[in-house]
């Protein structure tokens, strides 16, 4: 009988049983993870700028036509019918059924047509329609780029809230903000690069200026909240009476400092990547660095009596709102890439319109005059995109008798400096302004826009996460190039 004693089956490799076995879905693991790996070692290579400083300023990849980002934020749902889009049919209609079907998925249930309370005018050589509810706003006319086809995809606050500031109404998506940071990173080292003044902290909360997958980093910095009055309102623990005392107190603290750095990048070569921990770290070496800027920012008590008065600090009406304005210009102007500012959750009139319209109106107003006129005058409206709107519209029939119900389909934003055309009326609503119809600009589209005007390609503005690149569009999204000049 012959000895195969010497005769061997030549072993498999680890990789070659992850090809073979379980259909072979380890191996497409495997390659996604070289995938993966490759290209962080490509953009290490690529851009060391943002290993060594997360938040340092980094090219565009066009001549950008904004630096910065201003959001106001109306919480609520403002209705387009009643403050900048102008529906003649609707006012003659008022009463009567509406003459085409409502949509499938509602809110809630609602009736016939309702006429708006307050009267339109229009205002400057653009002849933008504007009502009375906003009269200040209105002599800046001019400067305005309306946007009165705007439309969603989710006729709930939540969903809603999510997909305006994430791109997203069903997942957890980094924010817009955090986004623009990660592609632009700040121009001042010593502030963050996103701060949201007086957020919401519902429908969606700390969700709608989280950073999620993207570096911690990127998240929003909010300060107070909406239930914090804005004077309250200021980055903790960093007055002057909160800082190091002594001869060599800084010097102290910044050796405090590095040796807690020290021990949290030896976790991190011990442990592996973790996003929590390199968050914390460039956390610390931020809030050090704030505590020689932030004090003198958070302080108006150099602003003068006239520009106080031009925000409407000398109102109790208005007073609230008016220091979040100042305080949004205050940040932009020393190189914050975005601001948030938000009027919370007071806008969504399912009754009362007249009544709650009218005090919301009353109290943004004056402010949001104020900061396009003090942003013009200093030579900062250029180069400053201002973004004006909320997470909806609402309808043009009735809820109730006097209240109108969520309308995602076709609603009004507005746009100011940064590159886009002034005194511009884009798109349009149907006759009662219910769906948008004519050159329709989905969240997508106007996410798209924004980048653009900052220099980034929302096509190419990517982050691998999961085993996949996402961006702040998705798979959709068009730059508006008509609105811009």
């Amino acid at each position: 009988m012959e000895c195969s004693c010497n005769q061997f089956t030549s072993v498999a490799t680890r990789r070659d049983l992850l090809r073979v076995s379980a259909g072979g879905f380890g191996w497409l693991a495997l390659a996604d993870l070289l995938g993966r790996a490759d290209c962080v070692a490509a953009a290490v290579a690529n851009d060391s700028n943002r290993v060594t400083s997360p938040l340092a300023p980094r090219p565009t990849l066009f001549p950008p036509r904004a630096k910065r980002v201003i959001f106001l934020f109306m919480h609520g749902g403002p209705s387009q019918v009643d403050t900048f889009d102008y529906k003649p049919l609707l006012e003659r209609d008022d009463g009567k059924p509406l003459p085409f079907a409502k949509p499938r998925v509602v809110s809630s249930e609602t009736g016939n047509l309702l006429r708006s309370p307050w009267k339109f005018r229009q205002h400057g050589q653009s002849g933008a329609w504007i009502s009375e509810l906003f009269p200040q706003v209105a002599r800046s006319a001019d400067d305005l780029c309306f946007i009165r086809s705007i439309h969603g995809s989710n006729s709930r606050h939540g969903g809603a809230l999510l997909e305006l500031h994430t791109g997203s109404d069903t997942f957890v998506r980094p924010s817009v903000g955090s986004w623009i940071t990660y592609g632009l990173g700040t121009e001042n080292q010593n502030l963050p690069g996103f701060i949201t003044i007086c957020p919401t902290l519902t429908h969606g909360g700390v969700n709608n200026w989280s950073s999620s997958f993207l570096p911690a980093v990127y998240q929003g910095t909010p300060l107070g909240t909406a239930s914090v009055a804005a004077e309250q309102a200021k980055i903790p623990f960093i007055e002057s009476h909160d800082a190091p005392r002594g001869p060599n107190a800084r010097e102290l603290q910044r050796l405090e400092l590095d040796l807690i750095q020290e021990m949290n990048r030896e976790r991190l070569a011990l442990a592996g990547p973790d996003a929590a921990l390199e968050g914390r770290i460039n956390s610390f070496e931020l809030a050090f660095r704030m505590q020689t800027a932030a004090p003198e920012l958070q302080d108006i008590a150099g602003e003068t009596d006239e520009t106080l008065k031009l925000y409407g600090l000398d109102d109790a009406k208005t007073k609230n709102f008016g220091r979040q304005c100042l305080m949004a210009r205050r940040f932009a102007e020393r190189g914050v890439r975005f601001v948030q500012v938000t009027h919370s959750y007071k806008w969504d009139q399912h009754d009362n319109l007249k009544d709650g319209h009218a005090s919301n109106a009353m109290e943004v107003d004056k402010p949001i005059a104020g900061l396009l006129a003090d942003l013009k005058r200093r030579g900062l409206l250029a180069d400053t995109l201002v973004v004006w709107g909320g997470e909806f519209g609402r309808t043009p029939v009735a809820q109730g008798t006097n209240g109108r119900d969520h309308n995602p389909h076709g609603f009004t934003m507005w746009l100011a400096g940064g590159g886009v055309k002034p005194g511009l009326q884009y798109g349009a609503t149907d006759d009662y302004g219910y769906y948008a119809v004519e050159n329709k600009v989905h969240f997508h589209d106007l996410h798209a826009t924004i980048l653009h005007l900052l220099g980034l390609d929302h096509t190419r503005l990517t982050y691998r996460f999961a085993g996949r690149e996402f961006r702040l569009t998705d798979v959709s999204g068009n730059v508006v190039h008509d609105v811009i000049a």
